[in-house]
């Protein structure tokens, strides 16, 4: 029979205590694991961490819940004996949500009554906030995750560590891609909350009937299928910052329930008649225009003024200026030592397609296109062909002269030639490129210019007519 059947600390009180209950209150997170590194217990700490539930953690290898690097370098408890000291490493896990997070590992070993070896236990900190938060060197600029020198996104940095400071509401608004999720870390970091835990909800991702569970709890029978009390993630954010991405989405039932919780603080899980207060900050994120959805009877008006105490308006990539080259750069260090390869540089033409680009999936977008490029390209230097082949056939929005559309597809005009006979198209769009490019003295920007054309499109049209090298 297992030692850690029963559960039970002996002997510490007139009574025995739950160990469960005993490690959840504990703010690190802590693991158990049988003489065979399989899991016995998780605490909330190390649920809030990781995303695994107690009972998804249970009798499996401790690798598949924290899938930390050290995992694939050998496993640190297999250097712990009976005689052993804590071994204490810092490391990487990866999270349910794929996310990489740093952490301190310390690890034990559980000796019974015999100092016979029949367990291990394990802490999992969050060194997260423990990383510098802003690094202003050189010509770069890093807040967390969030990286820029342009003025829009200088002005997010500034205001950051000032929202961190209070426990107000924080509403993040703008276009997807744009960095909310970035933001809203960045914000829990900088906060005195840094070392509680942060609890990411998509309130898009589920249906009412699970989403209601899953963030206020249920206690056991409250409904078919409920066999065991579930705490919900405002219980495992307690003392940190709950994250609920896409407000905009969160049906109207449970939109009256968060109002009520941000009122008083106070939690009701389904089943249960008494209330559990609960120490949160609630940091919400929408690409949705809440105010039009106030109006169409989709959102009350009444949880968006509690939520907009403090806003942020994230700016799109387009109005980031030299960002994107920034941005570039630092996707391309990122992804070519990942993938093993020695691309070190973004090509002249590839570059000017790039800065052309819209970027309708902003921040996102741009990381998918270096991926992309980073995976096809076979050379040192990323070129026109490496990019995806939309961005290629991308052709800029018709211009706008004094509000009025101009449809006119060139500022170029072109006469054929002296022998009078007439060209075909692709022979006389042939010779449009020739002569601006000669107009331009070979500069492809300029001639892009003269033709009315983006940069893209007239790389894309000189391949087409074998007029690029």
């Amino acid at each position: 029979m297992s030692p850690f059947r029963k559960l039970q600390i002996k002997g510490f009180c007139d009574s025995p205590i739950a160990l469960p209950q005993f490690l959840d209150e504990i703010p690190v997170g802590i693991m158990v694991f049988n003489a065979d590194r399989k899991v016995i217990l998780i605490n909330r700490a190390l649920e809030a961490l990781t995303g695994f539930l107690p009972q998804e953690a249970k009798g499996i290898p401790c690798c598949y819940v924290l899938r930390s690097n050290l995992c694939m370098q050998g496993c640190q408890l297999k250097l712990i004996g009976r005689k052993s000291e804590p071994v204490c490493s810092e490391a990487n896990i990866i999270n349910k949500n794929r996310q990489k997070i740093p952490v301190r590992l310390t690890s034990g070993p559980i000796l019974d009554n015999n100092a016979n070896l029949v367990g291990f236990i394990e802490s999992v900190e969050d060194m997260r906030s423990a990383e510098d938060p802003i690094d202003e060197s050189g010509k770069t600029f890093l807040f967390g995750k969030l990286i820029g020198r342009s003025q829009e996104i200088q002005r997010i940095f500034r205001v950051i560590p000032v929202i961190a400071q209070t426990d107000s509401s924080v509403l993040i608004t703008g276009q997807t891609g744009t960095g909310k999720d970035f933001v809203a870390e960045a914000i829990h970091h900088a906060s005195s909350r840094a070392k509680g835990p942060f609890i990411k909800v998509n309130c898009g991702a589920l249906p009412e009937s699970l989403l209601e569970s899953e963030l206020f709890g249920h206690q056991k029978g409250a409904f078919t299928g409920a066999v065991e009390s579930k705490p919900g993630r405002f219980r495992l954010a307690h003392n940190g910052s709950l994250y609920l991405t896409e407000i905009g989405d969160l049906p109207l039932s449970l939109q009256v329930k968060l109002l009520s919780f941000l009122d008083d603080k106070v939690l009701h899980p389904l089943g249960s008649t008494k209330g559990i207060h609960v120490d949160v900050r609630v940091i919400a994120a929408t690409h949705r225009n809440l105010e039009q959805m106030v109006r169409e009877g989709r959102f009350r008006e009444d949880l968006l003024f509690r939520l907009n105490v403090v806003r942020l308006q994230l700016p799109p990539l387009v109005k980031r200026g030299d960002d994107i080259k920034m941005l570039m750069d630092h996707f391309l260090q990122t992804f070519s030592p990942r993938f093993k390869k020695k691309v070190t540089e973004v090509g002249e033409e590839a570059k000017h397609i790039l800065l052309d680009y819209p970027y309708p999936g902003n921040v996102r977008e741009l990381r998918n296109i270096v991926e992309y490029a980073v995976n096809v390209c076979e050379g040192t230097r990323i070129k026109p062909e490496h990019l995806p082949a939309y961005i290629l056939e991308y052709e800029p929005q018709e211009q706008e002269i004094n509000g009025v559309q101009d449809s006119s597809p060139t500022f170029f005009s072109f006469r054929p030639s002296d022998g009078g006979s007439d060209l075909s198209w692709v022979e006389a769009e042939r010779k449009m490129i020739m002569d601006a490019m000669v107009k331009a003295q070979g500069r492809r920007g300029d001639a892009a210019r003269i033709l009315g054309w983006g940069r893209s499109t007239l790389w894309r049209k000189m391949k087409r007519h074998g007029l690029s090298s």
